[in-house]
């Protein structure tokens, strides 16, 4: 009985010892995981912990909170894995002891996109994906570099101007000599301008030069009931003794440069002054501008292009700022390098002669004055722009208006760039310097290719930046974008003409609107990008003229029957952009990835102001 007794005791002394043993081998783990971006918790995270010795695995989930607790684990070496598939993997090792009960706090960001999560697993997981990434990184770089390309020709241009704009403002003018000057037809090509037809033909009516030096032609392919109100204002006009004719024509073949083509044979003049129906030229402008052909091979003198009713809206507003860059400091800054630059289709003269050497007006493209000007300086003929002399115009009022003519200008411009390019390249007697800044100056519309396709591309570059911490360095490199906005800043602030005040106000003045100016132009390359590549593609289609509306201040009306509005499928791809871009800015923001948020905002506010100045305008049609 004794050694019973004994047995047991020995027994009951032997299981404490292993409970307290045990227990002393037991503990517990907690921990926090929560979002890297955001640093929120994270609910229902999948958390592996597998023992190094034993093997043993434990798995838990995440509470709302994002905390989880592991209770009654074996003391030991441990790993732990993230299992949920939304995460980057996660791994790490930590160690537990009854005396070290680790409370384990790390983050996790979330995984990019499922287009870049396929691959072999194993050494080769990723490997599609990374090489994807990749090839996406090579083309936004590209795009980057082509629009730095851009500024930097930009640059070159406003350097050139701001050397010579003092020297050029000192020079002497040349003075006009009525016994010497000589006849001047002058041609206004018109195509349905009820609005305006009267106002140009009594313009040009007024223009103060020898009568007998004097021919007016209005060349007028309207199939409306503004042929007659032409018919009657010619009428008028010629009862007072002005040379001046009406040519109408009722096959449109060419649409402009048809127009112009074909009036030829009946010019009297030696040199021809072309006027679009909505410009208003003062009286004196050709007295001014026919001074400026006093060496024989200058074949056109341009104008600066003034702004009727530049005060209008913010629209107007906006173009005035873009076409103020244009014609001062690009073609100031092209003439004074000894570039070529263009006839603007309008506000400028040409000599007759120079027209028949280069091989007359050809309508195979929308910009059939940029083609001209270019086959005229090939041969030759010296080109001569007068920023002093301005030609007043009427800026469209409307964004459909904008539209149209944007359209215009950035098809013809691509089409110029495929009928000329080979030309420029291989021409004799071209300064290299000339030839490159040629062809940049065709190529300047697709500038809104790279714009669109960079903007589109940044949406998988930020998912590569998330995936792909080894190809961050490359994304690094789209700071180069503040770069190429610095150089246009630059541009654009020698042609700025709001200076009214102190240089800070005045500099601060032009920041706001440059920025206004930038963002509408990124608003509207999805539109002018598929022009440009109607343009390379060579897909036709008819001249489409700017409404004009007679218009110059706020609250006069703009109804006008020319402009046609209505929902295309550019205006809902202009929605979708603003919708994904909006997206993306809100997203990036919250979890504070600010690198390319000013660049989403800036597309956000310009697709949005375009499309819902587009539906402004329906609607208000619609009344």
């Amino acid at each position: 009985m004794q050694k019973r007794v004994l047995t047991v005791l020995v027994g009951v002394f032997t299981l404490f010892i292993s409970l307290q043993s045990f227990a002393q081998n037991i503990a517990s783990l907690k921990g926090y995981v929560y979002d890297e971006k955001t640093e929120w918790g994270r609910e229902e995270v999948e958390i592996l912990i597998e023992n190094a010795a034993t093997k043993k695995k434990f798995t838990i989930e995440t509470d709302d909170n994002g905390v989880f607790e592991f209770k009654n684990i074996p003391s030991g070496k441990y790993n732990l894995t993230v299992l949920s598939e939304e995460f980057n993997e996660k791994k790490f090792d930590f160690v537990v002891t009854p005396t070290h009960k680790p409370n384990l706090r790390f983050g996790i960001s979330p995984k990019v996109s499922w287009m870049f999560n396929w691959g072999d697993k194993g050494e080769k997981e990723h490997y599609y994906s990374h090489f994807l990434a990749k090839v996406l990184l090579s083309f936004y770089g590209l795009c980057l570099i082509l629009i730095f390309f851009y500024s930097v020709l930009q640059l070159s241009l406003a350097i050139a101007y701001a050397r010579t704009r003092k020297k050029k403002a000192a020079e002497e003018k040349p003075v006009y000599n009525p016994d010497t000057t000589p006849k001047v037809t002058v041609q206004l090509p018109m195509f349905n301008e009820l609005y305006v037809a009267e106002r140009i033909i009594e313009k040009a009516a007024a223009f103060d030069y020898p009568a007998d030096k004097l021919q007016i032609q209005v060349l007028d392919d309207s199939t409306d009931e503004t042929k007659d109100v032409i018919a009657a204002k010619v009428a008028e006009v010629a009862a007072r003794g002005i040379n001046i004719q009406h040519v109408h024509r009722v096959d449109r073949t060419g649409y402009k440069a048809g127009a112009l083509d074909d009036a030829m044979d009946q010019v009297q003049g030696d040199f021809i002054a072309i006027f679009d129906a909505d410009f208003v030229p003062e009286p004196d402008f050709l007295k001014k501008v026919m001074p400026h052909f006093s060496h024989d091979k200058v074949g056109v003198v341009q104008t600066r292009w003034g702004h009727l009713n530049k005060s209008y809206s913010l629209l107007t507003e906006l173009q005035a700022f873009g076409l103020n860059g244009h014609f001062a400091v690009e073609q100031g800054g092209r003439n004074a390098a000894g570039h070529f630059i263009n006839f603007n289709g309008t506000g400028g003269v040409w000599r007759k002669e120079c027209i028949n050497d280069a091989g007359g007006w050809e309508h195979d493209t929308l910009t059939e004055d940029l083609d001209l000007s270019y086959r005229a300086q090939l041969k030759g003929w010296q080109f001569v722009y007068c920023e002093d002399i301005v030609a007043p115009a009427e800026l469209p009022i409307t964004m459909s208006a904008l539209k149209n003519q944007q359209h215009r200008w950035m098809k013809g411009g691509a089409e110029c760039f495929i009928k000329m390019w080979k030309t420029i390249m291989t021409a004799k007697g071209v300064k290299l310097s000339d030839k490159l800044h040629g062809l940049s100056h065709l190529f300047n519309s697709s500038v809104f290719i790279f714009i669109l396709s960079l903007s589109l591309l940044t949406l998988p570059v930020l998912h590569i930046k998330d995936s792909f911490s080894d190809l961050n360095y490359v994304i690094q490199f789209g700071s180069i974008f503040i770069l190429s906005t610095i150089f246009l800043m630059y541009y654009y602030w020698n042609a700025f003409r709001d200076k009214t005040g102190g240089f800070l106000s005045n500099f601060f003045r032009f920041i706001f609107r440059f920025f206004q100016f930038l963002i509408v132009s990124m608003g509207l390359s999805l539109a002018n990008t598929v022009a440009v590549i109607e343009g390379y593609l060579g897909i036709k289609s008819s001249f489409v003229r700017t409404p004009k509306f007679n218009v110059l201040q706020k609250g006069e009306s703009k109804k006008n029957k020319y402009d046609k509005k209505s929902l295309s499928i550019i205006n809902i791809g202009e929605l979708i952009l603003f919708l994904v871009f909006g997206f993306t800015t809100v997203n990036r923001a919250i979890y504070g990835d600010f690198g390319m948020v000013p660049f989403h905002f800036m597309l956000t506010l310009g697709y949005g102001m375009v499309f819902f100045y587009t539906i402004a305008e329906i609607r208000a049609d619609n009344k």
